[in-house]
């Protein structure tokens, strides 16, 4: 049977137009020295530039700028105070980081946080958890380049990835990036071995060093999975372009915080999006443009039923024709 989409590319198509990235770190962690700080965000970097055609260069001139800035901010940072498609960070042990799609390309993390280089891990004599920066790191460059989180739990993209301590790229992660950018042969020796036959003999092999000369860049097409089915209750919302929009699941009062589960036409939400999608408990807030038209349902669960939902399909309001 074929193997099932896991991996999901931003719809807006945002990625790099070239492949020779920059980053800088403009803000260094209080719990990690500056040289274990450029290691692990150098050793995150090598994990994507493995598995493409991307290389990744640190910038420490104050005056070149890079593609990508990387910070380790508290509570207000940047714009996150008055922007209400970007979350402020919420202290320690609540979100460690999140990033933004290109062009903006930019990386925050939570400077509350405790960070490492090395595995995620608890700390009992301070009483605190210790977070793995190669991990959470890895995780957010590949927002940055243009990947959404993947269904697959074993990714590096899939967004429980820092609780089960998934560091390495997966190859649904490794079909994401090459989607977004090719791939290249990583031996010299390609075609003389696809002459022998190696792309069906040793096809894992030939995937690894010799994506492009045995056409293994990209996932075979597969099974699309059937997604949930909004309920039938549909308020229709006209919204002109640019408009923040925002949602709230459940009764406005309720005696206890429900969980709830947001959804994009059937299709899960499974987190935020700084600049695109925020999902924070209860609410949820778009930015309305043609890529974020579409039914929203959110569902109220308790003791792992769903008990209740509500649908809103979003329309673009019609732009008037101005008079010339």
């Amino acid at each position: 049977a074929a193997r099932i989409k896991r991996y999901v590319i931003n719809p807006l198509g945002h990625k790099w137009t070239h492949h020779n990235i920059t980053y800088r770190i403009l803000k260094f962690p209080n719990t990690l020295n500056v040289d274990d700080t450029r290691k692990a965000i150098s050793i995150a970097f090598t994990k994507w530039s493995d598995v493409s055609p991307l290389t990744f260069t640190e910038v420490t001139d104050g005056n070149t700028t890079a593609d990508i800035a990387i910070g380790f901010y508290t509570y207000n940072h940047t714009d996150c105070w008055w922007s209400p498609l970007h979350p402020c960070f919420d202290g320690l042990n609540g979100e460690l980081a999140h990033a933004f799609l290109p062009p903006r390309g930019e990386i925050h993390f939570d400077n509350h946080e405790f960070w490492i280089l090395g595995r995620s891990r608890f700390s009992w004599k301070q009483g605190v958890w210790l977070n793995d920066l190669v991990q959470v790191a890895a995780h957010e460059i590949g927002h940055a380049l243009g990947l959404w989180h993947s269904r697959d739990p074993t990714a590096l993209m899939h967004p429980n990835a820092t609780n089960t301590g998934q560091r390495s790229v997966a190859q649904d992660d490794v079909w994401g990036i090459q989607r977004l950018y090719g791939c290249l042969d990583k031996k010299r020796v390609c075609d003389p071995w696809a002459r022998l036959g190696f792309c069906e003999r040793r096809r894992s092999f030939m995937r690894k060093n010799c994506p492009r000369r045995c056409d293994l860049c990209l996932q075979p097409l597969e099974a699309v999975a059937t997604p949930t089915p909004p309920p039938a209750n549909v308020k229709l919302k006209l919204v002109p372009r640019g408009k923040v929009v925002g949602f709230r699941c459940g009764s406005r009062n309720p005696r206890s915080a429900p969980k709830v589960s947001w959804y994009k036409d059937g299709e899960q939400i499974l987190a935020s999006i700084p600049g695109y999608i925020v999902v924070k408990d209860r609410d949820l807030r778009i930015i309305a443009n043609e890529f974020n038209e579409g039914v929203y349902t959110c569902r109220v669960h308790r003791r792992g039923d769903a008990v209740s939902a509500n649908s809103w399909a979003i329309r673009l309001k019609p732009e008037q024709a101005s008079n010339s």
